[in-house]
């Protein structure tokens, strides 16, 4: 076997060679029609360059139909109902990957170099939006238009005009605003469910720079990023950042795959990661809010946890998989229908139950009413469940108003509670279901999924017991209150301070 000496070339052969390559790989570029016109004894650089300039690739065409469609929202706030919403922050579990530096659209929980945080109450936001009816309906993010006083959109023109907020669902972050008109460009969501590795297009209003396309492709499907139980995104790699908040994500066929809700950004700005809410989860969401104005979900009434490994060996599963559930709750449809603690449920209507994740995200997309079947695993021995959901009690006087408000007299302490039975939480205290970032409890350690038990050492069981309670403190001239609260597994106190009213 012998080694190939390195062969000189003259400066004419290189540039010749050069010349050949580039011409080539015009042509793969260009397409077969390229390569045809190569073989044509009449072939001349000006016919290539032509046909080039008709056949190269990119998404020029497809965004040329699609960003009219795409709008500017801008809102102008409560200043009195809103914290905070320049940070547009999703909460994440304690202790996971994204915890303290998972941001909506990106600012950072602490500011650099030790500084105090910044104040971020401000009198206006800006996010994204799209239409989907050539009546002017749009979709955004609820945290777009969350405690929103006035709302406009701005077209692609540049033309403004005033919009309605039609209905909101925080638990997916969507909300549909509508603009009084007709003949308006519209888009249409995807069929199908996009694969890892199919390119994707963000268009949006990212630092109020309306009309800014990005591209990358999709990263991974079913995330769980721990802003809510019915977590499910899409990740992608396209650059958005803040104010793209509500925007539309594209495949190459112009067709919506998602809403751009949240990235990930330790440093508040775009670094490749970035969460859309599915397309299906949209059009499920957006048809009952433009029906009712807010969204009903099935209930079964348990609480249900991942089977894991050790509770898979103890049981004599051959898999980790399903959901084990801890304690169905009094007269709820489970109980009715005779769930018991310690069943473990391995399939909804024939399919799969992979974990309780899967399970509380499928029962949410049925309807109140809808009688499902339930495999079921109790004592080694596997039996089959028939239960009519119910509805989810936390919801039935849902509307489209924000969350979290007080009444007038009443510290902010920056929570949104919920009876602890009515998200499948037990039957004692209130959840917590959501906490502002910069609010007085989340200095305090409290977290979204806490309970609380009593407040000043009376039992509560309902919002309105713990509003109560912190407004007689806050008229006898109370600085703090004292909750006992239960995290996780652990019971504790909590002693945070009273804002003001």
């Amino acid at each position: 076997m012998t080694r190939d000496h390195p062969t000189k070339l003259s400066a004419g052969r290189v540039t010749l060679m050069a010349s050949v390559a580039g011409i080539c790989l015009a042509a793969l570029f260009a397409g077969p029609g390229a390569l045809r016109s190569m073989n044509t004894l009449g072939w001349t650089g000006s016919a290539l360059a032509a046909e080039t300039t008709m056949q190269s690739p990119g998404f020029a065409n497809m965004v040329a139909k699609v960003k009219p469609a795409v709008i500017s929202v801008r809102v102008r706030l409560d200043a009195e109902k809103t914290a905070s919403l320049e940070g547009n922050d999703i909460q994440t579990q304690p202790g996971g990957p994204f915890d303290r530096f998972f941001r909506q659209f990106g600012v950072p929980d602490e500011a650099p170099n030790g500084m105090e945080p910044r104040a971020r109450r401000q009198a206006a936001v800006e996010g994204s939006g799209f239409f989907i009816s050539s009546d002017g309906y749009a979709v955004t993010n609820n945290h777009v238009v969350d405690h929103a006083e006035n709302v406009q959109v701005v077209t692609e023109d540049g033309e403004i005009l005033a919009a309605k907020v039609i209905g909101t669902d925080p638990k997916s972050d969507l909300a549909l605003i509508k603009v009084d008109g007709s003949d308006f460009p519209f888009v249409k969501f995807a069929d199908h469910d996009p694969r890892i590795g199919d390119w994707v297009i963000a268009v949006g209003n990212p630092f109020g720079l309306g009309g800014t396309v990005t591209a990358g492709v999709v990263s991974a499907r079913g995330r769980d990023i721990g802003s809510g139980p019915y977590d499910d995104y899409i990740q992608i790699d396209a650059p958005v950042n803040k104010g793209n908040s509500g925007g539309p994500s594209f495949d190459v066929n112009g067709n919506v795959i998602g809403v751009n809700t949240a990235i990930f950004s330790p440093s508040g700005g775009s670094v490749g990661i970035g969460f859309d809410i599915p397309a299906d989860t949209v059009k499920t969401v957006v048809a009952q809010l433009k029906d009712t104005g807010h969204v009903t979900r099935g209930w079964m009434g348990v609480q249900i946890q991942a089977v894991t490994a050790d509770i898979a060996d103890s049981l004599g599963l051959k898999k980790a998989e399903g959901a084990i559930v801890d304690e169905p709750q009094s007269d709820s449809p489970a109980a009715k229908a005779g769930i018991m603690a310690g069943d473990v449920i391995t399939t909804l209507d024939g399919a799969a139950v992979i974990d309780s994740r899967t399970l509380v995200r499928k029962i949410s997309t049925m309807a109140p009413g809808t009688s499902v079947k339930l495999g079921v695993l109790r004592d080694g021995s596997e039996k089959t469940v028939r239960l009519t959901l119910g509805t989810l009690p936390e919801e039935r006087q849902a509307k489209a108003s924000p969350q979290g408000s007080s009444e007038k007299g009443t510290p902010h302490l920056g929570l949104t509670l919920a009876p602890a039975g009515a998200v499948g939480a037990g039957n004692k205290g209130v959840a917590v279901t959501a906490v502002d970032p910069n609010g007085l409890a989340a200095d305090r350690g409290m977290q979204s999924g806490d309970i609380i038990l009593d407040v000043a050492g009376k039992a509560v069981s309902d919002p309105s017991d713990v509003t109560k309670e912190i407004a007689d403190l806050h008229k006898a001239g109370k600085h703090t209150v004292l909750m006992r609260v239960k995290s996780g597994n652990a019971t504790k106190f909590v002693a945070v301070p009273l804002g003001q009213a």
